[in-house]
């Protein structure tokens, strides 16, 4: 690979680093052209960008960061690496979980970076990424406790008057 294409590779990836930083490390090797086509398609559908690429660019543009912590995630770049690039935190555990409850050994987390957490580092660290909860998430949590006490005070309120009208029926 000549030195300008490795560049356009670092640049791209730094590129997609900037626009969703939340991204995973797996080990996709060994998946057949179909479930690697199936794969990519999940992907897709869940908003996550697959991307396959070099140890040592990756390594490039991680040790660039000026985050410590992504530069934790050089220590998991060993064999065959894909990168799932994602803005929702926990789209690929979602996406690898699923893939791997179909009977798939592959993905295999390695490490994830999810903004504003550490590092997460290894295959075990999977059901924590899971539990992570998107932005939206979190709002629809806000507003389901917001609407909480409103929903008691109204079901007061209707008992209420049920009992009222039971009690003018007597």
């Amino acid at each position: 690979m000549r030195k300008e294409e490795k560049l356009e590779i670092i640049n791209a990836i730094s590129a997609q680093l900037e626009e969703t930083p939340n991204f995973y490390i797996t080990d996709i090797a060994g998946l057949n052209a179909g479930k690697t086509h199936a794969l990519r398609k999940a992907c897709f559908e869940a908003g996550v960008k697959l991307v396959v690429a070099k140890n040592t660019l990756i390594t490039k543009v991680l040790e660039a960061s000026d985050n410590e912590e992504m530069k934790k995630l050089t220590e998991v770049l060993a064999g065959p690496t894909a990168i799932m690039f994602t803005v929702a935190p926990n789209a690929p555990a979602k996406v690898i979980k699923k893939f791997n409850e179909g009977g798939n050994e592959k993905p295999v987390l390695k490490g994830a970076f999810v903004q504003d957490w550490p590092a997460f580092i290894g295959a075990d660290q999977l059901n924590n990424l899971f539990a992570i909860k998107s932005r939206e998430e979190m709002i629809a949590d806000i507003v389901s406790l917001l609407q909480s006490p409103i929903r008691n005070v109204m079901s007061a309120l209707e008992h209420k008057d049920d009992d009222k009208a039971e009690a003018s029926a007597e």
